[in-house]
């Protein structure tokens, strides 16, 4: 028992589903070719490489789909190729997604350049912080420390301002207030700063300079107005300038929800190309059945999980020692949709479920219950129908209420090369939802539907 509980143990936090993986872990698998062949270094990094000016590009994707881990490849790549990146997680320590402005994003910027760049004492962010300071002082209950201070405490200084507007709602709206209005100044200093540091280090030119926002595609939906704009569009498209204006290269994650609205043109224009979308990996096919590539990949990820645990012994097979037999990995696999955190935490709750090895059926059963039952909560009694509709045509409406089960995983994204090597794109419910009843009696009576309107076109 002793031995199978530090098996259990490493086998749990090798699942750990919130932590990317670095670039070059040994443990990351190679999806391309079951996500339709696409590559970040390729569509994002490539253009980068490319471009004579300073690119703004827009990543994408569902939670917990791998977009980090990606970013963080595309990190080192470029770092690799004579850039210097500056990658940072927005909702780490900077910006409230339940709550977020631009001006929020424009300060965390400001904080993670300051703190990768550094520059000297004498810089002109801090000059345009000092600016500012009395009133951010009495704001922040003399938090903040007036003066010419080192690098290293101006740093700390503006990790204060951000964490606090994470941290305080009440403090957050008035810090804007004091901001909002100077962002133009800010902007220049920052650009000022981001020159001087960049022709004072080995890089010598802005041009070699990467900001990479990522958490951002978490920023949750505000619908507000009367013309029922939300928080979204006005971040990334009323706020655009501001976003582009920086002296660098650009990458932002953005919601899933926003790439497939009507907006999503105004995106292409306004960045100057395609938001770029990580999409599921394919375990089944549009018409149900079992795609092998997809489900082998699935298993290829937990795979290299399990066996990185110390305590687990490559003697151990993976569907026989691990898991009791090759259905009850397959279920688990196929019950994720292609989404890795999801396998992530179906993998979690049956391992804690366990006792003893192997993981049973019955475990792996219990966990895809217990989320199932998450997935019911998270569907409104009018969404029921415009599911059933998807699973059905496997096409979405470019709509609100598409663009919200999009941007709750209810709703996941495939892609596949056809024949031609045209890349295909299909929608399906994530296949928890499928076993919930309410599903079944709105997919009953769609099924119904379409047979009935067939019906009466042949009649």
């Amino acid at each position: 028992m002793a031995d199978d509980f530090e098996i259990l143990r490493g086998i749990y936090n090798a699942f750990d589903p919130f932590r990317p993986l670095p670039a070059k872990d040994p443990v990351y698998v190679d999806c391309r070719e079951v996500r339709g062949d696409g590559d970040i270094l390729v569509e994002l990094g490539n253009q980068i490489l490319l471009a004579e000016r300073f690119t703004h590009q827009l990543y994408t994707g569902h939670r917990g789909a791998g977009k980090s881990t990606e970013l963080l490849r595309l990190a080192k790549f470029l770092e690799e190729h004579g850039f210097q990146v500056v990658y940072f997680a927005a909702d780490d320590e900077d910006i409230d997604t339940e709550d977020a402005q631009y001006t929020d994003i424009l300060l965390a910027c400001t904080r993670h350049l300051l703190q990768v760049l550094k520059g000297p004492q004498e810089n002109p962010i801090w000059r345009w912080v000092q600016s500012r300071m009395q009133a951010l002082k009495e704001l922040l209950q003399s938090e903040i420390t007036l003066g010419n201070i080192s690098i290293e405490s101006q740093i700390t200084q503006f990790a204060k301002l951000t964490a606090t507007l994470k941290a305080s709602p009440d403090t957050r709206a008035k810090i804007r207030q004091i901001i909002e209005p100077h962002t133009v100044s800010l902007i220049e200093a920052l650009n000022q700063f981001i020159a001087e540091a960049m022709a004072n280090s080995s890089y010598q030119s802005t041009q070699k300079l990467v900001v990479i926002a990522d958490n951002l595609d978490r920023i949750t939906p505000v619908i507000a107005g009367e013309e029922a704009r939300s928080n979204h569009e006005q971040i990334f498209i009323d706020r655009n300038e501001q976003l582009k204006a920086l002296n660098c290269h650009v990458i932002y994650t953005v919601p899933i929800s926003l790439v497939y609205s009507g907006r999503v043109t105004d995106l292409r224009d306004i960045y100057d190309t395609d938001p770029q979308v990580l999409p599921m990996i394919m375990v089944r096919e549009s018409d149900g059945e079992v795609y092998q590539p997809g489900l082998d990949t699935m298993k290829e990820v937990i795979a290299k999980r399990v066996y990185q645990a110390e305590a687990v012994s490559p003697s151990l097979g993976l569907d026989s020692k691990i898991f009791d037999a090759p259905e009850t990995l397959d279920q688990l696999c196929l019950m994720s949709g292609g989404h890795v955190r999801n396998l992530m935490l179906l993998a979690q709750s049956s391992v804690r479920r366990t006792q003893a090895l192997p993981i049973t059926a019955r475990t792996v059963k219990r966990a895809i219950t217990e989320a199932r039952n998450t997935y019911r909560h998270a569907v409104y009694e009018q969404q029921w129908p415009i599911l059933a509709k998807v699973a059905l045509t496997k096409r979405i409406l470019h709509d609100l209420a598409h663009r919200e089960l999009l941007f709750n995983r209810c709703i996941l994204e495939y892609r596949f090369l056809d024949q031609d090597d045209e890349l295909q794109c299909w929608y399906d419910v994530h296949p928890l939802i499928r076993g919930i009843q309410e599903f079944q009696t709105a997919w009953s009576e769609a099924k119904g539907k379409k047979v009935r309107d067939a019906e009466a076109e042949t009649s």
